[in-house]
């Protein structure tokens, strides 16, 4: 509804990037150039400085940015609104999940939305939680599905759902037969660890802190960006790791890693994120809401895969 040119601008400024605007418009990239130029022909300024392969916005370009971002932000709301009047929930739906979730909870959850919606278009972005609370903070998402609390002030966080994790090695390794396993004894063995920024990296980093273990001091391997490689390196030995007990149940079973509980336990909250000032439509509404009691149902599977790994007989 509203001006094309508008949204093609307000894309390539969000994202720095013709390039990137590109893919997110499902356009050509001299297609979004020729928008952007067309705009700033309309107002007879440049709206973005070139220069070295980068591009930056113009003073012109912040004040058209502001302007740009509530004018999309109100034609949404009023699609949304007149919309439900006809007692429908439909349209686009932009959904952030940090890769635990969206690999593992996330799937089931969408499917049955959609049958229940059908004329809903959701459109999942995977990313750290960190990440994903800022693409919501910055309304590019309407909600974010994350592993950690958000401290952002202008975000509306709400715990769906108890994930317990534990520590995984090699059943070779020398802990694979303990019944529990402490910070301080992980200390003593090489570690894999999470990316900065992952939240089980968060949650994992406050656990070795409250039990007296400085995440600095660790015997740290390698640190990676894929929940897979860092089941790799630890089937391999070349260390242990701590993950969510849900994404270890398969090679629980297969017999290639082993999982010992923590000790204390170690349990996160899985939370559901959205913009506080963010206008709510029906959609949003009914999202949220079933994301909530979906997730009661997940905190039931979880407690069933989990048991794979307790009275281990090795």
């Amino acid at each position: 509804m509203a001006d094309r040119r508008l949204q093609v601008f307000y894309t390539v400024a969000k994202q720095l990037s013709f390039t990137k605007a590109a893919d997110i418009l499902y356009m050509t990239q001299p297609a979004v150039t020729f928008q952007v130029k067309q705009l700033e022909e309309h107002f007879t300024t440049r709206l973005f400085e070139r220069s070295h392969g980068k591009i930056s916005l113009t003073p012109a370009g912040e004040l058209v940015m502001g302007y740009a971002e509530r004018i999309l932000a109100l034609t949404a709301e009023m699609e949304a609104r007149v919309g439900e009047l006809t007692g429908q929930v439909t349209g686009p739906l932009m959904i952030g999940a940090s890769t635990t979730i969206a690999e593992y909870q996330l799937p089931r959850i969408l499917g049955e939305f959609k049958e229940r919606f059908p004329q809903v278009q959701a459109r999942l972005t995977v990313a750290n939680s960190e990440t994903v609370a800022a693409k919501v903070a910055e309304h590019s998402l309407d909600v974010g599905l994350i592993e950690a609390p958000s401290h952002n002030p202008h975000l509306t966080t709400l715990a769906c759902c108890e994930d317990e994790l534990v520590m995984i090695c090699s059943p070779n390794h020398m802990l694979a037969s303990r019944q529990s396993v402490t910070a301080r004894e992980i200390a003593d063995y090489p570690y894999v660890s999470r990316e900065h920024g992952s939240g089980t990296r968060e949650v994992v980093d406050d656990f070795f802190k409250s039990n007296g273990v400085n995440p600095d001091d660790l015997h740290i391997e390698m640190e990676l960006g894929s929940r897979e490689a860092i089941k790799g390196a630890v089937e391999a030995n070349l260390g242990v790791a701590i993950m969510s007990a849900s994404t270890v149940v398969k090679e629980i079973q297969l017999g290639t890693l082993t999982a010992v509980p923590l000790k204390p336990r170690l349990t996160r909250v899985l939370s559901m994120v959205y913009a506080t000032e963010k206008f709510r439509s029906k959609l949003l509404d009914a999202f949220i809401e079933f994301v909530e009691n979906r997730f009661q149902q997940c905190n039931v599977d979880i407690i069933a895969m989990k048991r794979p790994y307790k009275g281990r007989g090795r």
